[in-house]
């Protein structure tokens, strides 16, 4: 049974014995499934109709689960309410790596019916309905790196996350030596996403140490950001139950950072856009440029995002495209139907809700503003003079409060809740004493 999974196909599992719980998950600011273990009787019986609760400060909430002030739909004041989960049925599917388990995905509202629009998935779904009034829709895939570690979570954890025990100890990039020793562990991941119903293409070693990819065939933009938060909780959750441990930090030491990038396309009636029509192409790339440093917020969502962001790493410093030119931003590849834009900016750790709502409103910016692309970059995008991407997140945040085309996609309460959200990470990290401090500075100063 492969997703979407039928409501009548689970009744039947849950019948058999064959599926005995429901994970009913949405995404969070953090990118994060979080949600409830229902019974599958209980599912079937109430939640399938009626939905569930949950508390309101998940979408409220830092790193670390702790309250936080400055957010407008969630406080103390306001006594921590509910939003309510309820069921997408597409999304609903068998999950392998956990026994007699399926899981569905919860749009999240209100209980007076209106969405709660500062939910990733929602703010989403407003931008695709955005394109849907002009007649298009969007297709994407998700390339997201991950470093796998022989030191398992738990461990990890007691030693600090300090002098972990990487999977392999060499560059392995496109390397089927490396990758062979890890092979069980990797396999199992590919396998079993596929027996949850997403169509896996591939995997590969990267540049770092134990640095891996896999990847999935494109697919209707929802759901590829649907399936990319599904697939990083159950790699975690594959690694843990190998005894492994993974992370998609997007620079988790000083060697290459681990990326996400994201191909998007257009359709209308079922058919590639960026194919046929070049100057569609040309504004939606334009509008790509146009955005990037004012929308960056949503491509590099913490602190450490911006410490990937460095000349000669394949992360991108400029903010240019090019044809088939990784050393920029924004790369255009393939040919005829398979005409695409990859985005080169997100890192391992990006919302996918986020960065696709995004790309889609800066995409709808170029189209309805007319706007002209400027030539390709030819050569090392690095040392050009191209704009640069923003540094810190500090920059992002001043940016994207400034936006325009943030406010009028996205909406001011969206806006002001995800700057809320920098402004909490900010604050903690510059109240925060680091290891390097205490090294440059415990003798020496």
């Amino acid at each position: 049974m492969e997703a979407p999974l039928k409501l009548d196909q689970l009744r039947t599992a849950v019948r058999s014995g064959e599926v005995d719980t429901v994970l009913l998950a949405f995404t969070d600011m953090q990118g994060r499934l979080q949600g409830k273990r229902l019974t599958a009787t209980h599912f079937l019986d109430e939640v399938a109709e009626h939905g569930a609760e949950a508390c309101n400060y998940l979408l409220a909430i830092d790193v670390e689960m702790n309250t936080v002030g400055g957010y407008a739909m969630a406080s103390w004041e306001r006594g921590y309410g509910d939003f309510e989960m309820k069921p997408d049925f597409d999304t609903l599917r068998l999950i392998p790596w956990l026994p007699g388990t399926a899981l569905i995905v919860a749009d999240l509202q209100w209980g007076s019916g209106e969405p709660v629009v500062a939910s990733p998935r929602q703010i989403l779904r407003r931008q695709l309905d955005r394109l849907a009034e002009r007649g298009l829709e969007a297709v994407a895939a998700t390339e997201l790196e991950f470093i796998l570690f022989k030191t398992p979570y738990d461990e990890a954890a007691h030693r600090d996350y300090r002098d972990l025990e990487p999977a392999n100890l060499y560059n392995l990039d496109y390397s089927i030596l490396a990758t062979s020793r890890v092979e069980p562990v990797i396999r199992r991941i590919r396998n079993e996403m596929a027996g949850a119903g997403f169509t896996v293409v591939d995997s590969k070693g990267e540049c770092n140490l134990g640095q891996h990819e896999i990847n999935f065939e494109y697919g209707p933009a929802l759901s590829t950001a649907d399936e990319h938060s599904i697939y990083k909780n159950g790699a975690k959750e594959i690694a843990d139950q190998e005894g492994h441990s993974i992370t998609f930090m997007a620079k988790f030491n000083e060697r290459e950072g681990s990326s996400c990038h994201i191909h998007l396309s257009l359709q209308k009636d079922g058919k590639p856009v960026f194919a046929d029509d070049a100057q569609a192409f040309d504004r939606f790339v334009a509008g790509q440029l146009a955005c990037m440093r004012e929308l960056t917020l949503f491509f590099a969502p913490n602190i450490n995002s911006y410490k990937r962001y460095a000349d000669g790493s394949f992360a991108p410093t400029a903010v240019a495209w090019g044809e088939d030119n990784r050393t920029c931003s924004l790369r255009a590849v393939g040919h005829g139907a398979a005409r695409r834009i990859e985005s080169r900016v997100p890192g391992a750790d990006v919302n996918p809700y986020l960065a696709l709502a995004a790309l889609i409103a800066a995409g709808l910016h170029g189209i309805d503003g007319e706007l002209e692309l400027e030539p390709p970059c030819e050569g090392n995008a690095y040392t050009s003079d191209k704009p640069r991407v923003p540094k810190t997140m500090h920059e992002a945040a001043d940016l994207f409060r400034e936006s325009t085309v943030a406010r009028e996609a996205f909406g001011q309460e969206v806006v002001d809740h995800y700057l809320n959200y920098a402004a909490v990470e900010l604050a903690a990290y510059d109240s925060a004493v680091t290891d390097w401090e205490r090294r440059r500075g415990f003798e020496r100063l």
